[in-house]
């Protein structure tokens, strides 16, 4: 059941309550993180497997080779880390 806040003036939905296409882009969710991923280049043999992996698509990829993240929407899940099978991204504190 959708319950409104009597404070709301008003509502904009789409005839049929669809959301807009685009949308994550406007919401960048990098100041989330605690822990951010950060790549050692020389462990690093391109497999993708991160970049397969990461939940919000912010690995940075260019001509095949993974170059970094894309701190902007990285939340610091950890994923990329976990999967990494050479060991080759960290994560650092951001504070």
């Amino acid at each position: 059941m959708l319950a409104v806040s009597k404070d709301i003036k008003t509502i904009n939905l789409n005839i049929g309550g669809y959301a807009e296409g685009s949308t994550a882009l406007n919401n960048k969710t990098g100041g989330w993180r605690t822990f951010k991923p950060v790549l050692s280049r020389d462990k690093c043999v391109d497999c993708m497997i991160c970049w397969i992996y990461c939940p919000d698509d912010s690995i940075v990829v260019k001509d095949g080779k993974m170059i970094g993240f894309d701190y902007e929407y990285c939340k610091g899940c950890r994923v990329c880390a976990n999967v990494c099978p050479r060991s080759a991204i960290e994560m650092v504190s951001e504070r």
